[in-house]
């Protein structure tokens, strides 16, 4: 099948190129005319473990088209995806739908013959309706369809290729159809192939993203309980994770969340609520609660190192929200390396994924190379994303000093081992052990 998808972000170019690995002839569009001229060179814009090896397979068998070019693009597909970004208005709860309307305007008025426009892009209920007003001058060439994206970022190849579940919304059943052929090598392998009205599959996005940041609230404000009562998170997680109606997945304490998706959609979800008059106050506190996270970790760290930090040299390791990406979207080390700094820190920082210009700016902030150059005059290392490389450091090798300590986000040690080297640690939900 021939696809156009528009946007070349994060959605719209690894769904692209998945599409045209399982054989579709794929034209992904942007207007960006330096990020198609990498792509047609081979170079992916964004950091995904093994796209740019897709990408350029895909290219040179003919598959996969990158263009600025909409008219050409839109006139050679029959599914045209939508998948421009969806961010918050700033300052507000609601969903800035600009760049889907305004291509949405772009194919009505391009598109002489019959296609389907399918929403990839996360977008509030009623979404759909609005698309299907803007082309109701051209009513009969058009069916409009919701196909929500489950992607997770540095594991997206993957979860396209083996998804729990294909959601389409349609208010028509006759698109069924051709979405389930467009879609037949994944559901052969046995995927679910779920259909719903347009409006069910776009709230199913939504809630779905919020009970996942529900479960990493939960079990972070769980955490907070342990550090005061002297109790193992990991007991508890493992404990109640046994439980089938609960799960183990989402069940790890750390960090508040962020990225592309749960601070968006949560927020998302909860003004598409108000829109309909509903109150949806366990969602709403998801929010408040993760705003929150970030102030008491920073708390913590002044309970580590003392109300002054003026002078302290602090390593961060790990920068992005999760590993395996360069995704930098609300994620606590834009909170917190900007408080150290404020507070006359000394700061370096290491990523697997590269410097960040959000901190270039900073007082007193560097980028080093590798974690030896980073930790080695550190009087703190905060263990911030967790990184494979992270996960067998010597510390004792790696820093200079000796009293140095560790504040470990992600849980990656243990206590009893930092105990044998005689390194003061203090780690998410866990009695410290010093």
């Amino acid at each position: 099948m021939k696809i156009c998808m528009i946007g070349t972000g994060y959605v719209g170019l690894v769904s692209g190129t998945c599409f045209a690995d399982i054989g579709h002839q794929v034209y992904c569009v942007d207007k960006d005319a330096s990020k198609i001229n990498k792509l047609n060179s081979g170079i992916s814009p964004i950091y995904e473990p093994g796209l740019d090896e897709l990408i350029q397979k895909n290219y040179k068998a003919k598959r996969l088209t990158f263009t600025t070019d909409l008219k050409k693009a839109i006139t050679a597909s029959d599914i045209i995806f939508i998948c421009v970004g969806t961010p918050n208005i700033k300052g507000s709860l609601k969903v800035d739908l600009r760049y889907v309307f305004k291509c949405t305007k772009e194919i009505q008025s391009i598109t002489k013959k019959k296609k389907l426009i399918v929403t990839k892009s996360t977008v509030p209920v009623g979404t759909g309706d609005q698309i299907e007003n803007i082309v109701k001058n051209k009513r009969k060439l058009f069916s409009v369809i919701s196909n929500p994206e489950f992607l997770r970022e540095g594991e997206a190849i993957r979860d396209f290729r083996y998804p729990d579940r294909i959601i389409i919304g349609s208010n028509s059943k006759n698109e069924f159809k051709i979405m389930k052929k467009l879609y037949s090598p994944l559901i052969n392998k046995g995927a679910k192939f779920f259909t719903t009205s347009r409006r069910g599959a776009e709230l199913i996005k939504y809630a779905a993203n919020a009970f996942l940041a529900t479960k990493i609230t939960f079990i972070n404000e769980i955490a907070n309980l342990c550090e005061k009562s002297g109790i193992n998170i990991e007991d508890i997680a493992i404990g109640i994770g046994s439980d089938t109606r609960i799960g183990s997945r989402f069940l790890r304490p750390g960090p508040a969340y962020g990225g592309s998706c749960f601070p968006k959609d949560t927020k998302g979800l909860v003004s598409a609520a108000d829109k309909f008059k509903t109150n949806l106050s366990i969602v709403k506190s998801v929010i408040k609660s993760n705003k929150d996270r970030v102030n008491l970790l920073i708390k913590r760290v002044h309970k580590i190192l003392g109300n002054n930090l003026r002078g302290k040299k602090i390593s961060i390791l790990g920068v992005t929200f999760k590993p395996n990406t360069d995704d930098m979207r609300d994620s606590t080390s834009l909170t917190m390396l900007p408080y150290l700094s404020k507070k006359g820190a000394i700061i370096s920082y290491y990523d697997p994924s590269g410097e960040k210009n959000e901190f270039k700016n900073l007082l007193n902030c560097k980028f080093e190379k590798n974690i030896k150059e980073n930790c080695l005059n550190a009087d703190l290392i905060i263990l911030l994303t967790e990184w494979d490389e992270f996960k067998s450091i010597d510390f004792r090798q790696a820093v200079k000093k000796k009293n140095f300590k560790i504040y470990d986000l992600r849980n990656i040690y243990t206590g009893e081992e930092m105990k044998r080297n005689k390194i003061k640690y203090y780690s998410i939900g866990r009695p410290d052990i010093n």
